[in-house]
């Protein structure tokens, strides 16, 4: 592993946490609905007019075309300087303007990619469905072509901020007959066409970002399949390339701030015998280990984007990242529970975002993949074991 920072990568991060300091938002960022929507829009432009718009993206299409290295150096200086991240314009600039830029006609690349780019739109991904998660090429919603539209039927599920989204990157099936990965289609979804019905899902933590999209006859032009007919999962796989090792980098900050919280309200809340909590022997070993495995996914994390500058398409590696990660993060917030003792009950406090990063991080094992898909996919594809059910 190399990640010895060059002086031009020293002076970009100087640049960065310059500008950072200057215009990152003051006000405190809403947790859900439309006032999250507006301020995730309006921080998006603020980095579209400061030209840090599109970090990952090639210049060619409007963005930064930023190094691994550079991409590393921006998450860290956000964490340093307590700025927003994408938010709920995820989807667009790490999934749909990327998948667009891969496969995409020039038509639309030229009407989407500048609304993402300028702040002006919110994407959601139409692909998990209720019988159809974490094998995804088993999805079932159907889309049959009629003139020039694909009509539309079915469902899908824990679509993030479907309900505040304007295009969605839909997933369908338009050949039953075809193996389950060759029949898919990967198309633009306007979420404003007639037959679209969403259902906003209330989560543990009281937000409502994930909901259930219903599709009844919706008609989609086939000028919106982006690639081919029936070349759905090959168009799904093209976004790979444009995460390459940095996606958990600002999750694994958040997770190393949290610790330093714990520790510091563990100095201040009492423990037994009247002194301070950190005194606990018990207390204090469990944070310094937490805070060990923190520092371990950071060295993780520089390991695999060192990794990933020297191959052209990402490893499986990245499902160990993401498979400590999740598991570390509820251990942490397990944690900040037993340092808050009875404030971890209440809600609206002084303590809430740890409370409801704790509600909040019981999906990091299931989202874009269970831990159990992620360990087979460590036995399999790192460690050459057999195929699970392989005789």
């Amino acid at each position: 592993m190399d990640l010895r920072f060059s002086a031009a990568e020293n002076a970009f991060r100087d640049e960065v946490r310059e500008w950072l300091f200057a215009n990152r938002p003051k006000e405190t960022r809403p947790t859900d609905g439309l006032p999250m929507r507006a301020f995730d829009l309006d921080w998006q432009r603020r980095q579209y007019d400061g030209g840090w718009a599109g970090l990952a993206w090639p210049k060619e299409h409007g963005g930064c075309g930023a190094s691994l290295v550079e991409q590393l150096i921006w998450y860290e200086e956000c964490a340093r300087a307590n700025a927003p991240l994408q938010g709920c314009l995820t989807v667009a600039l790490n999934h749909g303007g990327p998948t667009l830029i891969a496969r995409g006609s020039e038509a639309q690349k030229a009407f989407h990619l500048p609304q993402i780019l300028r702040g002006e739109v919110v994407w959601c991904q139409g692909f998990s469905e209720p019988g159809s998660g974490s094998d995804l090429a088993s999805l079932r919603t159907r889309a049959e072509v009629d003139g020039d539209d694909l009509v539309v039927n079915g469902q899908k599920v824990w679509t993030s901020h479907a309900h505040l989204a304007r295009w969605q990157e839909l997933l369908v099936r338009t050949d039953p007959a075809a193996p389950k990965h060759r029949g898919l289609t990967w198309v633009i979804c306007d979420m404003t066409a007639p037959g679209i019905t969403v259902r906003p899902i209330r989560t543990l933590a009281g937000h409502h970002h994930f909901c259930e999209v219903f599709y009844d006859n919706v008609r989609i032009p086939l000028a919106n399949v982006v690639g081919a007919l029936n070349e759905g999962w090959r168009v799904a796989m093209s976004t790979l390339s444009f995460e390459r090792g940095t996606g958990y980098v600002a999750k694994q900050l958040d997770l190393a701030r949290a610790i330093e919280e714990l520790i510091s309200l563990a100095r201040e809340l009492p423990g037994r015998g009247g002194t301070a909590l950190l005194g606990d022997d018990e207390v204090a070993g469990d944070l310094a280990e937490l805070k060990a495995e923190v520092a371990a996914l950071r060295s993780m994390t520089y390991a695999q984007i060192s990794r990933c500058q020297r191959e052209a398409v990402p490893g499986p590696e990245g499902a160990i990242v993401a498979l400590y990660y999740g598991e570390l993060s509820q251990r942490v917030h397990r944690m900040a529970m037993r340092v808050l003792g009875p404030q971890g009950l209440m809600r609206g406090g002084a303590s809430e975002d740890l409370v409801g990063a704790f509600l909040h991080v019981f999906h990091e094992t299931i989202a874009g993949g269970t831990s159990e898909i992620r360990r087979n996919i460590i036995g399999e594809r790192v460690l050459g074991l057999p195929r699970v059910g392989a005789g």
